[in-house]
C-alpha cells in the first residue's frame, strides 16, 4: 500500500522572511486559489454579458439568484443588509468552487486550514464592526461583563472561539474526506495487487462515490454552512 497524505505543496519560497510569518512562499493552495478565482471570474463575465432590458435565458436565471440572496440575507439578518450580498455569494462561490476542484485532480482549497481561517477572520472582523457600528465602542466592550462581571474571561474566550470553530468546522470536514478518499484509494490499489490484477480494478467506482459524496455534497453543504453562519453572526451582531 502506497498512499501519501501531505499538506499543501510548497512550488516557491523567498529567502525574505516577515516577523510572526516567516519565509513568504507560493504554495499549491495559492495557486489553485487563482484557479478558482479566474473560474468566478469568467461566470461574471458570462452572466454579465450583453445585458437586456428585458431578462431571459441565462440573465433571467442569474436575476433569479440574485433575489434568492437577497431574501436570503434579509430573512437572517434584516432589512437593508443587501450590501453585505456580494461578500456573501463570493464566499459561498469560492467555498463550492474550492472543494470542486478536487474533482479536476487539483487539491481542494478549502482543505488548507489558512483558506478557511481567512475568511473566517474576515467575518470576525465583519462582526466586530457591525457590533460597534450598532452598539457603540462602549456598548460593545460592555456586553464583555453581561450577564455578570465574572463572565468576562468566557465571554472573550466565546468571542475568540468564533473564527477558530467556522475555520476548523470547514477544513476539517474537505481535508478528512480528502484522507479518507487516499486511505481507500491506496488500500484497494494494495488489494489490486495482492489479487494479481492487471490493472488495479478494485479503485474504479466506490472512490468515485466517496469523491461525489465529500467533494460535491459535503462541500456545498460546508459552503452554505459557512456562509449562514456569517450571515446569522453579522446580523447578530447588528440586532443586538
Amino acid at each position: 500500500m502506497n498512499a501519501e497524505i501531505t499538506g499543501a505543496r510548497v512550488y516557491w519560497e523567498s529567502d525574505f522572511t516577515l516577523p510572526l510569518f516567516g519565509h513568504i512562499s507560493i504554495t499549491e493552495t495559492m495557486v489553485n486559489a487563482w484557479v478558482v478565482m479566474l473560474i468566478i471570474l469568467g461566470l461574471c463575465l458570462f452572466f454579465t454579458h450583453n445585458l437586456q432590458k428585458i431578462p431571459k435565458g441565462k440573465q433571467a436565471l442569474i436575476e433569479k439568484a440574485i433575489e434568492m440572496v437577497d431574501g436570503l440575507i434579509e430573512q437572517n439578518m434584516g432589512k437593508g443588509c443587501q450590501s453585505y450580498a456580494p461578500y456573501i455569494v463570493t464566499l459561498l462561490l469560492s467555498s463550492v468552487l474550492g472543494s470542486f476542484v478536487s474533482l479536476i485532480g487539483l487539491r481542494s482549497v478549502t482543505a488548507d486550514l489558512n483558506t478557511t481561517l481567512g475568511w473566517a477572520i474576515m467575518t470576525f472582523c465583519m462582526i466586530i464592526y457591525a457590533n460597534i457600528r450598532y452598539k457603540g465602542l462602549g456598548g460593545y466592550l460592555k456586553g464583555f461583563l453581561e450577564p455578570i462581571p465574572v463572565m468576562l474571561p468566557l465571554n472573550i474566550l466565546s468571542e475568540i472561539a468564533t473564527p477558530v470553530s467556522m475555520s476548523f468546522r470547514h477544513f476539517g470536514n474537505i481535508a478528512g474526506g480528502m484522507v479518507i478518499t487516499t486511505l481507500l484509494m491506496g488500500a484497494l490499489s494494495a488489494l489490486s495487487t495482492a489479487l494479481h490484477l492487471p490493472i488495479p480494478l478494485l479503485q474504479i467506482g466506490i472512490p468515485g462515490v466517496l469523491s461525489l459524496y465529500f467533494d460535491l455534497f459535503s462541500g456545498c453543504i460546508q459552503a452554505f454552512i459557512f456562509s449562514m453562519l456569517t450571515m446569522a453572526y453579522v446580523g447578530s451582531a447588528r440586532e443586538a
